[in-house]
């Protein structure tokens, strides 16, 4: 029972609770129809949790315990943001799993509960933002979600499931507008990003298409395509055969900004699963690709395969750079973990997560890999560092307090970037990058 599956996952109190789901299925040994609701029903939970909340706020008159809100959760993520799952069966199958896990009482709870709320379901958008569910063609007719005129952040934190701490984050850097703008532009799982290795961009495109493939061509490399047709992407031609990859602009501009040559003996630091690894390698440098975890790495050998890069690609599981010796590289790209804020679209579980003490135990380990990969960089060398963060103590700061803690380096380039609105021109992955010389 799907329902009942996400019920457990979400009431274990896991960080990644995405990362349960094949846990979860295996263990009960789940259909792939099973399999596959209970990760829609637990990647939505996640996706839209902020609204999740206000509606179960909205809908009960007293606060419910946290075992039945989980419920009311998941039964909410089928009616009113799963399509093909009909109303009739989310409600029947979440008030039995309720009924299974907490007794009869709060089984006929919910089914109130839920049979109120498709009463009180309209579609379409009314034009009240209090009342509208964005993304979604239903709305309200009462007020469900705070005023966006006297606290836009906590209305967005209701509307768009961001965080208002976020949120005034963002504002303070970027305005208002443009934090809400980012909210909303997080709100759905980002386009598939998809960067041409060899051939033509245009005639691929036209191949991704032919296969009834939404993508249109973004900049001179890039092609972007729904996310809901992943599994035609990696079943066609161009894809098996290499000629594309599933990359971010931001990421690959990292890579870029590395400005690896045949040759060279490149160090790619943190690069599970490998996509810059091989973008550095299609320079001809020699590249090793470290990573903490062997079995994120175990996916590079096959991709090395398929893509057919001109240099070669080692892969090495390593905690940052001890292994390797000091002053031993022409350039090493140190692409650290972050808070992820610049791809929250990707990893909206990440959103939930973020604070002040994530943000200070990422400094730590920030700083330690950064002072690594510095130590592996001959003189004359590069390093790059990069983040898919937006945080300017991951990004800037960081950089900073580095170059003014370590004589003989300085900063040649850096590259922010915010991710664009779908539709737009622009990447779908938000990041950063610096470009840092070693003096001779």
């Amino acid at each position: 029972m799907p329902r009942q599956s996400a019920w457990k996952i979400l009431r274990g109190g896991s960080d990644t609770p995405l990362r349960e789901v094949d846990r979860v299925a295996e263990a009960r040994q789940l259909e792939p129809r099973d399999r596959g609701l209970l990760r829609r029903i637990i990647g939505t939970e996640v996706r839209r949790r902020g609204t999740l909340r206000a509606m179960v706020a909205a809908s009960t008159n007293r606060k419910p315990s946290a075992d039945l809100a989980a419920h009311l959760r998941i039964a909410m993520v089928q009616l009113f943001f799963l399509d093909g799952v009909p109303d009739h069966a989310s409600v029947s199958e979440t008030v039995r799993a309720a009924t299974n896990t907490l007794g009869t009482s709060k089984g006929s709870f919910l089914n109130g509960v839920l049979r109120n709320l498709l009463r009180a379901r309209r579609g379409g958008h009314g034009g009240d933002p209090r009342c509208d569910i964005p993304g979604r063609p239903w709305h309200f007719e009462e007020p469900v979600f705070r005023d966006p005129a006297e606290h836009p952040f906590l209305w967005a934190e209701d509307a768009y499931s961001m965080p208002a701490s976020v949120l005034k984050r963002w504002a303070k850097r970027h305005g208002e507008e443009t934090a809400l703008e980012l909210a909303r532009t997080f709100i759905d799982e980002p386009a598939l990003s998809l960067r041409v290795l060899r051939g033509e961009r245009d005639p691929i495109l036209a191949e991704l298409i032919a296969l009834e493939v939404t993508a249109r061509p973004v900049g001179e490399r890039f092609i972007v395509a729904s996310s809901s047709d992943t599994r035609a992407v990696i079943t066609s031609a161009p894809f098996t055969e290499g000629r594309i990859t599933i990359q971010g602009q931001t990421a690959h501009a990292a890579a870029q900004l590395v400005g690896a040559s045949e040759g060279e003996r490149v160090l790619d630091l943190c690069a599970a699963p490998g996509g810059k690894s091989l973008a550095l390698a299609e320079t001809g440098a020699t590249v090793i690709a470290a990573d903490i975890s062997a079995r994120r790495l175990a996916r590079l050998p096959s991709a090395t395969a398929r893509l057919a890069p001109s240099g070669s690609v080692q892969a090495v599981a390593a905690d940052g750079a001890g292994a390797f010796t000091a002053e031993s590289f022409d350039a090493v790209l140190a692409d650290v973990p972050c808070s992820n804020s610049g791809v929250f679209g990707a990893r909206p579980g990440a959103r939930w997560r973020f604070g002040p003490t994530s943000l200070r135990d990422l400094a730590v380990v920030q700083a330690r890999l950064l002072a690594e990969a510095a130590s592996r960089v001959r003189p004359g060398g590069r390093l790059v560092y990069s983040t898919c963060s937006l945080e300017p103590e991951e990004n800037e700061q960081r950089v900073a307090a580095f170059l003014a803690g370590t004589p003989g380096w300085e900063l040649s380039a850096e590259q922010p970037a915010l991710p664009v609105a779908p539709g737009e021109d622009g990447p779908v992955d938000g990041g950063y990058a610096a470009r840092l010389e070693r003096h001779p």
